[in-house]
């Protein structure tokens, strides 16, 4: 971890093609070069190299607010940046009713409950997890990780999206949605979409 800058400095530099050895066809090709974190650490090391930060709210919200402050406290103009440029990643469900979001997630909830268990395996179905005998504390677990997470109906969806960007005052926000279907997931982004006035990309 200590030579962690470095080493990414050392990533970028045969995109430049001033490092030791010429990586082809590396340079001029170079991609938009982000550092995902979870930690402080990392988000001293974007604002410390000058590039943009993205943070992984979805498992770390706790972490959110601190990470994002040492990273535009430390931000340091760059080639890439002249001001701090953040995205974080955050857990979105969607459904047509708030009832209906909240059931779609309980799958997801279990399955990270039972990795934290020690017994990860395949997402339950929504029948599996409906048959689930809960302990308190197991929903105690779960009900707090909901908590951390925007699930509900589009305008519930829409407001919560609001004001977690607001809240961080972020660049981005990319969300993750997890559901036992894929076409439940599918539906979620189609409304979220829809709430938040995305239009459908060309081609």
């Amino acid at each position: 971890m200590d030579d962690f800058p470095e080493q990414l400095t050392e990533v970028a530099s045969y995109f430049r093609g001033d490092a030791a050895v010429l990586a082809v066809p590396a340079v001029g090709n170079a991609p938009a070069m982000w550092l995902l974190g979870s930690s402080g650490y990392s988000a001293q090391v974007a604002g410390m190299l000058g590039i943009p930060f993205a943070f992984a709210h979805h498992f770390s919200s706790e972490n959110t607010l601190p990470a994002l402050e040492l990273y535009r406290k430390n931000f340091r103009p760059s080639a890439t940046l002249d001001q701090p440029y953040a995205m974080i990643a955050a857990a979105v469900l969607c459904a047509d009713t708030d009832e209906e979001a909240l059931r779609l997630a309980m799958p997801s909830a279990l399955s990270f409950l039972n990795l934290r268990l020690g017994r990860p395996g395949l997402m339950p179905s929504l029948e599996e997890t409906e048959a689930h005998d809960w302990t308190e504390a197991e929903r105690a677990f779960v009900d707090d990780r909901l908590a951390q997470q925007i699930i509900g109906s589009p305008e519930t969806a829409r407001k919560g999206i609001e004001e977690l960007v607001d809240r961080t005052g972020v660049d981005e926000l990319m969300i993750t949605t997890q559901t036992h279907a894929t076409e439940d997931r599918i539906r979620s982004y189609e409304l979220v979409a829809d709430a938040v006035g995305l239009a459908p990309l060309a081609g």
